[in-house]
């Protein structure tokens, strides 16, 4: 029997919020946006994905109020995508799901810390300050390269993000 393409018979909100995220392509745009991905060009460059599937997944998050397109450019006519509330929402989803995977991935490093911008601890596995005891939001959240990371990635979008930044706040990639 062929897997739906949703979950019409489930009266479950985790199989609801499946039909919004529950792609692979999907989450990896969705944790793009939080590290400050914004440009079409540069999802593509960064991810790997092919151009209609993008294309795709990024509709799909704009129409389920996840992501919202804006217009930065008006000749010629060029958008980015900013993550709505309702997708900063999905942060600590993100986080623990990336905690799981460190913690329960065998051969599963973790390539960048998460620190609270307000204090510099590295957050919890639930995405608190140990030494605040704030639950933090993804606005005050610094991402931060570990040591190993290669220091010389392919694309712009890794290169960016060797350097400490702001969840939320656009990259730089043009540097």
């Amino acid at each position: 029997m062929a897997l739906g393409k949703d979950y019409a018979q489930q009266h479950c909100s985790i199989a609801r919020a499946l039909e919004v995220v529950g792609e692979r392509w999907t989450l990896l745009i969705v944790r793009d946006a939080f590290y400050g991905v914004r440009r079409y060009k540069d999802f593509l460059v960064h991810l790997g994905i092919p151009r209609a599937v993008l294309a795709a997944r990024l509709q799909s998050l704009e129409q389920a109020g996840v992501l919202e397109k804006r217009r930065y450019q008006q000749a010629p006519p060029r958008d980015e995508y900013v993550l709505t509330d309702a997708g900063a929402a999905l942060w600590p989803t993100l986080f623990s799901l990336g905690t799981w995977a460190s913690g329960h991935l065998e051969g599963m490093d973790v390539p960048r810390s998460f620190l609270h911008a307000a204090c510099g601890s590295e957050l919890g596995a639930y995405g608190q300050c140990p030494a605040c005891g704030d639950v933090v939001t993804a606005g005050d959240v610094v991402l931060a390269p570990r040591p190993g990371l290669d220091p010389n990635p392919g694309n712009p979008v890794s290169r960016a993000l060797l350097e400490p930044h702001r969840l939320l706040t656009p990259l730089d990639v043009d540097r």
